[in-house]
């Protein structure tokens, strides 16, 4: 026993010098920058919006019955939200511009990728605006589609290797977190400067009901009219800003023209396959009543704005609140007389905001926020911070339910941010009065508030408010998410009661007083994390 133990310990020493020796010479590695100073960017803008196309006479006919208002299509399914976007983008004759945190090499991904590539070859131009926090290019897929003559890739805020190993970024944290630690959050796709699609959704397949593991329910909005104008002015302005690096500025391999016809073939045989897929045949079918823009149908019209924070957020010395949506949203928050509906799927209100939506409570207003269980959630590291003020929620008024996991899902016995294996909520919405209406990429958390850039619209029409309500509450529904609440002391003590989660199973209630369908794992990996002072990255 002695001895197996003392060769344990000489294993962990081993292993912990290894990993060392590993972080520093990626620290060595990073300083020695692969990311060009002397690179040329061009600037460019967005172009006028199209006139000549079957879609575009469509959206210009419907938008001149509607003065100075925007037009509104929720995209609440995930096959439909995947094929309304291959719809626009096959449809496109000028000009496509997508700006997204994350574009995974995934089944969708590379759908999305080989039609963008098919609009490119017959004259579109396309930008390319992703983040670089995740973006894994070890396949090459955005250097080869950035050799094409009508295609730029950039990079926003990127680490200074390209594809760095995990070593690698943990070094380069260790020696500019305080860079790298701030994200464009922003989604936004526009085509041809008529169509954009904004909400919450990235481009994998777990935003598209098409993951094997967790699979994310989203909310996005189809629009037109003054608002696609305004979404393509913030994108030149991320396009054209500081933090935006060309692929081409990094001194590594840049693709080919060998590489894109490589490619072209290779993402040619993957849609051929994945038109064969029984989830392509479901999405073809659920298309023919699904709310692409050219095709006739009614749509929510009301004063919109575009809401985005500034790029120039990134950057620490500029954490002003002109910089930032976020009072543009407080003000119809502010303005709020009987009932605001949130849900953002990383909850983590802080002492300010638990206090705010406290008071809201307090003075009449009915305040109810829908998020995800520990059980659905695929960050655990932020369910530990909204967990510390679950309680003073309740107290003050506040009713929270959260997302159920889907019947059957596993979550891996410890996670500290893997997925769940089943459904995960990622919608991010706010209803205020049944009048005004929020759908972004905004949570509401410490990290969107100050860290990441979010964008999103903010709607006053009613019918869209009613719309978004509707999904609210089919999502809050007791077979869908658990009701949290506090008991009442049965000796009439007037102590603090204890927290419960009320669902429905089989038609009947079920009620469980602690986190229900969690592994223990799970609530372990959350205990831990509720130690830590990591609140303000959260």
């Amino acid at each position: 026993m002695v001895l197996r133990t003392s060769s344990g310990w000489k294993l962990l020493r081993r292993r912990v010098v290894e990993i060392a020796v590993a972080v520093a010479f990626a620290v060595f590695a990073s300083a020695c920058s692969s990311l060009r100073t002397d690179f040329v960017k061009q600037p460019s803008a967005a172009l006028p919006p199209a006139n000549d196309t079957p879609s575009a006479r469509y959206v210009q006919g419907e938008v001149k019955q509607h003065s100075d208002l925007s037009g509104f299509r929720l995209l609440t399914r995930s096959n439909n939200a995947l094929m309304s976007r291959i719809a626009l983008i096959d449809q496109a004759a000028h000009s496509i511009d997508l700006q997204y945190y994350i574009f995974d090499n995934d089944d969708t991904g590379r759908l999305v990728a080989q039609r963008l590539l098919a609009a490119a070859d017959r004259g579109v131009r396309v930008r390319l605006l992703l983040d670089d926090i995740s973006l894994d290019d070890k396949d090459h897929v955005f250097d080869a589609l950035d050799a094409h003559t009508n295609i730029e890739v950039r990079l926003f805020n990127p680490f200074n290797t390209r594809n760095p190993s995990l070593p690698s970024k943990i070094a380069q944290f260790i020696v500019d977190g305080q860079r790298l630690n701030r994200r464009m959050h922003n989604k936004s796709f526009i085509v041809d400067n008529v169509v954009a699609i904004v909400g919450g959704r990235n481009i994998g397949d777990a935003y598209f009901d098409a993951s094997v593991e967790t699979n994310f329910r989203d909310l996005d909005v189809i629009c037109i009219g003054k608002v696609v104008g305004e979404a393509s002015q913030a994108f030149d302005s991320y396009w054209n800003s500081d933090a935006a690096y060309p692929v081409m500025a990094f001194k590594d391999r840049h693709g080919t023209d060998a590489d894109l016809d490589r490619l072209r073939g290779q993402l040619k045989e993957h849609a051929r396959a994945f038109a064969q897929s029984d989830y392509a045949q479901a999405a073809l079918e659920e298309l023919p009543n699904g709310p692409t823009a050219d095709r006739r149908g009614a749509w929510f019209w009301g004063v919109g704005e575009l809401v985005a924070d500034q790029p120039e957020k990134i950057e620490t010395r500029h954490d002003e609140p002109q910089f930032r949506i976020g009072p543009k949203i407080k003000t119809i928050l502010d303005a709020a007389q009987s009932q605001v509906l949130l849900t953002s799927p990383y909850f983590v209100p802080g002492k300010t905001g638990t206090a705010y939506l406290v008071g809201l409570a307090q003075r009449g207003v009915e305040v109810e926020a829908l998020t995800n269980s520990l059980a659905s959630t695929d960050e655990p590291i932020a369910y530990s911070g909204y967990s510390h003020y679950r309680r003073d929620l309740l107290e003050g008024g506040v009713k929270l339910f959260e997302l159920r996991p889907a019947v059957g899902g596993k979550q891996p016995p410890t996670a500290f941010g893997a997925s769940s294996g089943g459904v995960a909520l990622h919608a991010k919405s706010i209803v205020v009065d049944s009048r005004w209406v929020f759908v972004g990429s905004m949570n509401m958390d410490q990290r969107s508030k100050l860290l990441n850039t979010e964008m999103g619209v903010i709607v006053d029409c009613p019918p869209l408010a009613q719309a978004v309500a509707e999904f609210f509450r089919k999502a809050i529904a007791p077979t869908s998410a658990f009701h949290v609440k506090l008991t009442d002391p049965a000796d009439g003590s007037g102590k603090p009661g204890k927290l419960e989660w009320i669902s429905q199973e089989n038609g009947a209630p079920l009620i469980l007083d602690d986190e229900p369908e969690a592994s223990g794992g799970r609530k372990f990996e959350v205990d831990l994390l509720k130690l830590l002072p990591i609140e303000s990255l959260l």
